[in-house]
């Protein structure tokens, strides 16, 4: 097993937050209709994509009835469906949906993850969630860190979380901290960071982030990391 296969498995397994394990728990159990007859994942939700990734994607929290659902990041949900379109358009990911984690989805040198790996109340982890969880993102880091040459942070509080994650895993953050924006390039050594929108239902259906939008952020990341595009 690799080492970030095993990251993965132990992410999958913790329970260090007691609020997000009753709730996640909670909806696996009582489900949505429409989705009467799955077996939810109701677990925490390790990162998608190869070891050897140049290019990361970090979100902010597992949906409840999306990734919660189906074990994979950003999967079953209507901001999964703009993420991997989008992924698709540019050429880094097989296939235009994600239904699933066995519909034979692959990304091409991506890899998405989160700071938060389980499905929060109201999509709202706290302060302190955020940071119980910040050591898998670390880990997660340091082993991408041979390969990883850019990534694209999803939102405010993706960004607020992943900074102190990446100096943690040893980039040197520049003083004071760069705030988020979306489309802000901030050049650390040897990797391109990137803010976008957060593909959420209220950014997407109010037009704050447009297809085109995300597509132009990825295709910049993807140039950074030396990934070839399409589109």
């Amino acid at each position: 097993m690799s080492a970030l296969a095993d990251l993965d498995r132990r992410v999958a397994d913790c329970r260090a937050c007691p609020r997000l394990v009753e709730w996640r728990e909670e909806v696996a159990r009582t489900k949505r209709a429409a989705f009467a007859d799955w077996t939810y994942w109701g677990r925490a939700v390790p990162g998608f994509g190869p070891a050897d990734a140049k290019l990361l994607i970090i979100g902010l929290a597992p949906a409840a009835h999306g990734a919660n659902r189906t074990g994979r990041m950003f999967t079953g949900d209507r901001s999964g469906d703009v993420l991997y379109r989008a992924l698709y358009d540019v050429g880094l990911a097989s296939r235009p949906t994600a239904v699933s984690a066995d519909d034979g989805l692959t990304l091409r040198g991506v890899r998405i993850t989160s700071p938060v790996h389980c499905a929060p109340p109201e999509n709202k982890p706290t302060p302190a969630e955020r940071d119980t969880c910040r050591p898998w993102l670390v880990e997660e880091l340091r082993l991408l860190r041979p390969t990883v040459r850019a990534a694209v942070v999803l939102g405010a509080f993706g960004w607020q979380a992943a900074l102190p994650a990446f100096a943690a895993a040893g980039w040197d953050i520049p003083r004071p901290r760069p705030p988020f924006g979306h489309a802000t390039r901030v050049r650390l050594a040897g990797l391109d960071l990137f803010g976008c929108f957060h593909v959420s239902q209220r950014n997407t259906f109010t037009g704050k982030l447009t297809p085109e939008m995300l597509r132009d952020v990825l295709r910049e990341a993807a140039g950074a990391a030396g990934l070839p595009t399409e589109g």
